[in-house]
């Protein structure tokens, strides 16, 4: 298992001056933030991120929404951490996630829901190096 994992604070999150709110429970779940930002997305960007989704009916409403507005990408640095984050946002579909969890708190549905976080060890690394340089993270 690895240390790290990529969290995004999308574009929902955002709008709803939520950014606060979800940086402090990652920060209370002992996460350590190596590198943050607020960038708003280009669509080849997202279209790049999002590639394993490319064919699926829901990939050009995902590229749109991500590119809608500014979201905020964070390396993220804990023991387990993919899992461990995985744990503390909750299902994709808020209505299934778990109380307390960032989802469930703060996600309208499956499509606008608050937050992204790596779903394998692997994945985390592409993910990071998407948004950050080695210099980037602290």
């Amino acid at each position: 298992m690895g240390n790290k994992t990529l969290a995004i604070l999308k574009p929902d999150s955002i709008r709803k001056n939520y950014t606060g709110d979800i940086i402090k429970m990652i920060l209370a779940a002992g996460f350590k933030i190596k590198g943050m930002k607020m960038i708003r997305m280009t669509t080849e960007s997202a279209k790049v991120f999002y590639l394993v989704h490319k064919d699926r009916s829901f990939y050009n409403d995902l590229v749109e929404y991500m590119t809608s507005g500014q979201c905020v990408p964070m390396a993220l640095e804990k023991e387990n951490a993919v899992s461990e984050f995985r744990k503390l946002i909750g299902a994709t579909d808020p209505t299934q996630a778990e109380d307390g969890t960032v989802r469930k708190l703060y996600a309208k549905d499956k499509a606008e829901n608050a937050v992204h976080g790596s779903d394998s060890d692997e994945n985390a690394a592409i993910e990071i190096a998407h948004f950050f340089s080695t210099q980037e993270l602290i």
